[in-house]
């Protein structure tokens, strides 16, 4: 099953006698119950601002679970480990900046306002969630299927994006992988540097400046 398929939850090996065949194998489970989602929730939260803070190798189940006020022994009903976690986590932060771009881009019509309007929504996540930096960097050693997996998926949303720009007339085709990847590569450092390390700079002249060099690179 791909990485992406699998979903943030990672199922606890301690509980596998109590949760049935389904968890003794491996596969992932969802809360059932509100306050299981909370829990859950709670954990993957705390978990990204001790990672966030501390990184992958100083932080431990039990600071996650004393930052989350979960019980040590609940962690283990949803996470079978730290590095577990960490791979739900960055999963789970991927989807969050995927849920937090896809509402804003599906006002605007035309590719490049389109375009635009993500960059500026992604900025405003980054600033509020600098974390997300730390952890994905780590990601590529700790857990390198999943780091892999959020840029490969983010290339994807982007590369069909600007095919639907060609199918418009909007943009010369055709587009290649490698245009997906150019157009991330310029937003995760715009990101880095405006999001994490400039907070001072108006994100309005960001994604303006970012979005006329697009223009000049694919409008027809």
């Amino acid at each position: 099953m791909r990485v992406a398929e699998r979903g943030i939850q990672a199922t606890s090996s301690r509980g596998a006698a109590a949760t049935g065949a389904a968890e003794m194998s491996g596969e992932p489970r969802a809360p059932r119950t509100e306050r299981g989602r909370r829990t859950q929730r709670a954990l993957l939260d705390a978990a990204a601002a001790e990672f966030g803070e501390r990184g992958f190798h100083e932080s431990s189940v039990v600071s996650i679970t004393a930052r989350a006020g979960v019980a040590l022994g609940s962690f283990y009903t949803w996470f079978e480990s730290k590095d577990a976690l960490f791979r739900a986590l960055v999963l789970d932060m991927s989807g969050r900046v995927r849920d937090h771009v896809a509402p804003v881009i599906a006002e605007p019509e035309g590719t490049f306002e389109r375009e635009r309007a993500a960059l500026h929504a992604f900025l405003e996540f980054a600033r509020e969630h600098k974390e997300i930096y730390r952890i994905i960097d780590e990601a590529e050693f700790v857990a390198p299927e999943e780091w892999r997996c959020h840029y490969e998926t983010t290339a994807l949303r982007i590369a069909e994006r600007l095919r639907e720009g060609v199918a418009r007339g909007e943009l010369t085709g055709p587009i290649d992988e490698v245009h997906a990847w150019a157009v991330m590569g310029m937003n995760v450092f715009l990101g880095l540097r405006y999001g994490v390390q400039d907070g001072s700079r108006k994100l309005d002249e960001v994604s303006a400046l970012a979005n006329a060099l697009l223009r000049r690179g694919l409008e027809r």
